[in-house]
């Protein structure tokens, strides 16, 4: 009777151990070695676990294991498929239609951090993000001209050239500066440049690493604003919502502005390093522009920036992202 007793106590203490413990599923559409598993994922998981001695984890499910799709990322999350996931407003860009205001040319300064503006007019977003609880908001750095066998030095001479685009936004800059955009997920630019199906693609730097388009480009051109990619990490709602007190504010306390800064250094840092490594490669053309001359790439695209704004009714989430700066919300 005691061991029944023991045994029963034993079993009863182990089951309420699991009730506690909880792990949260990340789905990553990328390789483990993606920026995004250390700046995020890792982070993420690293801290919630800290914070509740163990309690909840975060774990990656890479290189779509939880299914193939970047654009399907969001939906996985609302379905419960995932409890978490990262991904593009880029490849549903009509479900965001604000948020890409960050993503567009002028919008933000070369040098201006993304994370900020977008946590800044996070009130005009809010509402295209449903069903979901967004977990980091951020920029990548400054888009570039990544291209395969073609120097970029004036807007001519993009005229009649295929590229890759990440959304309409992006589409809409491609076509202002005479290009024909091509919109195709990141992972699978590398196949089409090396076919011949793209001539190149607008995006940043990062991607030369990330998705190893430093082996099929060779000419890179620096210094127009052509603005950047927005990425968004959301939880499901639902989820966050029925864990326990004291897992809610751990990860509260992980996410928001700096969970979004850890994203974005780490896009910058990336980028960095793959600009560096094409320059000391030796056999790639580095086109850096002048101030007039990325001026002639400002001009060509500004009436795109204003336009949309309109188009949207965005006005008072560009303001908020423009006037960025403090602490955000």
């Amino acid at each position: 009777m005691l061991l029944k007793r023991f045994l029963t106590g034993t079993a009863l203490a182990v089951t309420a151990m699991s009730a506690q413990a909880a792990e949260l599923k990340f789905a990553n559409f990328t390789p483990p070695f993606h920026t995004i598993n250390a700046s995020v994922i890792e982070t993420l998981n690293e801290a919630v676990s800290s914070a509740t001695g163990g309690e909840l984890t975060v774990r990656g499910y890479h290189g779509g294991e939880l299914g193939a799709g970047p654009a399907e990322q969001y939906v996985r999350v609302v379905q419960g498929v995932a409890d978490m996931a990262w991904g593009l407003p880029g490849y549903t860009s009509s479900q965001f239609p604000k948020t890409m205001i960050a993503e567009l040319p002028t919008t933000l300064t070369l040098d201006q951090p993304g994370y900020e503006a977008l946590w800044n007019a996070y009130s005009e977003l809010e509402s295209e993000f449903p069903r979901t609880k967004p977990l980091a908001l951020w920029t990548s750095e400054p888009n570039i001209f990544i291209m395969k066998d073609h120097e970029i030095r004036t807007p001519e001479d993009l005229s009649g050239l295929k590229v890759r685009v990440a959304g309409s936004t992006s589409a809409d800059v491609a076509e202002a500066l005479g290009a024909t955009p091509v919109q195709m997920p990141i992972n699978q630019v590398y196949n089409a440049m090396q076919t011949g199906l793209i001539d190149g693609v607008i995006t940043g730097a990062s991607t030369l690493s990330d998705f190893k388009l430093d082996e099929v480009a060779n000419s890179y051109t620096l210094g127009a604003n052509l603005g950047r990619l927005v990425f968004y990490t959301v939880m499901t709602q639902s989820t966050f919502d029925n864990l326990p007190e004291e897992h809610r504010a751990a990860i509260e306390e992980a996410s928001g502005m700096p969970l979004s800064q850890s994203a974005e250094d780490a896009w910058n840092a990336t980028a960095d390093a793959a600009l560096q490594a094409a320059r000391e490669a030796g056999d790639n053309t580095i086109v850096e522009l002048s101030e007039d001359e990325a001026q002639a790439f400002n001009d060509a695209v500004a009436e795109v920036t204003e336009a949309y704004v309109e188009r949207v009714g965005g006005q008072a989430a560009y303001d908020a992202m423009q006037n960025a700066g403090g602490e955000g919300s």
